[in-house]
């Protein structure tokens, strides 16, 4: 149903109850919408002086929550779990000086105040800061830039907010609920050299002139074994793309803490996970100094943007020349820095999830740079399955059309099925912890990453966020430059050649996010590949979430623990075909 359709539709209810005034006033025209009551409680929230004596700009983040224990900062999702939030903007605000969260402000899961059931709750709130950005494209943008967290709003340092307070809240009696911000998220510190693992940071001169103000990009550097007594060997490089690394992930030198409390993973309904991480990550230690194993270098790399906690190394209007810093400053400059071959050939990428994405995305937007990727679990990789969404023939992001009713569009599912979010929920949320886009959220950097940049500076919306009514201009722009299916398909004949053998891609068939759709859909094209034949390899898991990776063997709690030894193998076995003649293919494997 259009939405014409449902305003039609909508108005003729409330003329037959005799109130369409009420029924447009309180916004009744949205189906999924749930207007709350009116109520005249309000929320007047202040920062202390003692904290800054400057006025801030950023998004006041209310958190109400009725959670037994824990702070409500880290308890704000769209699962079933998730407390309630509301946010506004802020611009000049003072110390002291109030700003109000009252009856008109947005929230979610409820839609307002007025449809809180009253009762006592823990209530918390913060305000993360923003600055001013002066773009190379012309554009002054407002925007939380990244302080070492990865662009995570709860956690990030400089940012304010209050101490958890227990308070009554009752929107029928209405009242003014004060809450001062008086703590400060403390600064990160950075993880120290160790024997293994090394960090470099670099300022980029492409995105420092695009954001015109110094940006960095990031890696931790695992050494391989032998790295110092081998002077004379070089080495090849696998990059791990994925989520904001806080430090090389999965690495112990020391057996398992025989000693250390168990931790539950829901995620994975396995009781002592912290453990099987611990015996894993000294098992990569082991394997990599094993005699034998393949000698490289790898990365995990730090490239956060201002709109999330990585830039899914690729150029971007919104985002910037991330792809080129990557490829061409970043990369060169760890190869120099610790005798990597330096060549394209000697290369590979590797990840899961966004990383996955990232993974293929780099391999076909620098066919001769890399040498061979690895994606599991991908971001929507044909953006017909963008999720469940196809965006160039569907209307609307939220709804699926049908005669009668409403049908809400599923976001997130269990390996059986049972959905836990909708797009619309998913949307909704982080319009409520953003405008514009600037909610660190999954939704808001592919708009950020995939669209035009809007008149205002900001990522031109692929659907709007209260109603999910789809943009086909936005839509086609992503297709042009971002459905890396459709790229494959347009560029075949330029850059197949370039591309055989080197794509790999794994995907279980309940991915909890759909992903697995979206692989059928290029899987069709790949496999219909000639002159040449694309040459790699794609997989599923029956019956597995996200993120499974490609090995039937063990479950998904175990091999995303084993991506080193899982790819690394891989690819320096299948690099004796592609390398070109006289390449080193020996130094490496003493």
């Amino acid at each position: 149903m259009d939405t014409a359709s449902r305003i039609r539709r909508a108005a003729t209810a409330c003329l037959v109850s005799g109130f369409l005034l009420a029924c447009q006033d309180t916004g009744a025209t949205d189906w999924g919408r749930h207007p709350a009551p009116p109520t005249d409680l309000e929320f007047a929230i202040s920062f202390s002086g003692d904290l800054s004596d400057q006025a801030q700009d950023g998004r006041l983040i209310l958190v109400i929550s009725n959670a037994e224990e824990g702070e409500p900062r880290f308890q704000v999702s769209a699962g079933p779990t998730g407390q309630q939030v509301f946010g506004i903007d802020v611009q000049g605000l003072a110390p002291g000086a109030e700003a109000t969260i009252g009856d008109a402000v947005f929230g979610f899961p409820l839609e307002g105040l007025g449809s809180i059931p009253a009762g006592e709750y823990t209530v918390q709130a913060l305000l993360n800061r923003y600055e001013t950005f002066t773009r190379s494209d012309g554009h002054t943008v407002s925007l939380p830039p990244d302080r070492g967290e990865g662009q995570q709003w709860a956690r990030k340092p400089g940012n304010f907010y209050s101490t958890p307070s227990r308070v009554r809240v009752d929107p029928g009696a209405g009242g003014r609920i004060e809450i001062l911000m008086d703590q400060v998220i403390p600064e990160i510190e950075p993880p120290a050299d160790t024997e293994w693992i090394k960090h470099v940071r670099i300022r980029s001169d492409l995105l420092s002139e695009f954001w015109g103000t110094d940006m960095y990009l990031g890696a931790h550097v695992l050494l391989p074994a032998g790295f110092e007594e081998h002077p004379e060997a070089r080495y090849p490089l696998a990059i791990f793309h994925g989520h904001f690394p806080s430090d090389f992930g999965g690495w112990r030198t020391e057996p398992p803490d025989e000693n250390i409390e168990c931790e539950y993973s829901a995620r994975f309904s396995l009781d002592c996970y912290n453990r099987i991480q611990q015996e894993l990550a000294y098992q990569l230690y082991q394997d990599w100094t094993s005699p034998g194993f393949p000698r490289m270098l790898v990365i995990e790399i730090q490239h956060p943007t201002p709109y999330y906690d990585d830039s899914y190394a690729v150029n971007s209007e919104n985002n910037g020349p991330y792809g080129d810093a990557i490829t061409y400053e970043l990369v060169p400059y760890i190869e120099e820095q610790f005798r990597g071959i330096g060549e394209g050939w000697a290369r590979f990428t590797y990840g899961g999830s966004t990383g996955g994405w990232e993974a293929l995305a780099v391999q076909v937007f620098y066919p001769e740079e890399y040498n061979g990727a690895f994606g599991a679990c991908p971001d929507p990789i044909d953006f017909r399955a963008y999720e469940l969404v196809n965006i160039y023939e569907d209307r609307n992001a939220y709804e699926i059309d049908r005669e009668w009713g409403t049908t809400y569009r599923p976001a997130r599912r269990d390996w059986l099925g049972h959905v836990t979010s909708t797009v619309q929920q998913e949307n909704h949320l982080e319009s409520v912890l953003a405008s514009r886009g600037r909610s660190g959220g999954q939704w808001d950097i592919w708009q950020a990453v995939y669209s035009p940049v809007a008149d205002d500076g900001y990522p031109k919306p692929i659907w709007d966020r209260m109603t999910g009514d789809i943009d086909p201009d936005v839509a086609e722009f992503w297709k042009e430059k971002y459905d890396l299916r459709y790229i494959l398909e347009r560029d075949w004949a330029d850059i197949g050649t370039s591309l055989e053998g080197k794509l790999h891609i794994y995907v279980g068939d309940m991915d909890n996010y759909y992903l697995n759709n979206a692989v059928y859909l290029t899987e069709e094209f790949l496999e219909g590949t000639t002159d040449p034949y694309y040459g790699g390899e794609i997989d599923y898991g029956d019956r597995f979430e996200h993120c499974w990776n490609g090995d039937h063997d063990v479950s998904n709690a175990i091999s995303r623990l084993r991506y080193v030894q899982m790819f690394g193998l891989k690819w320096a076995d299948q690099v004796q075909t592609r390398a070109p003649a006289g390449a080193d293919l020996s130094s490496w494997r003493y």
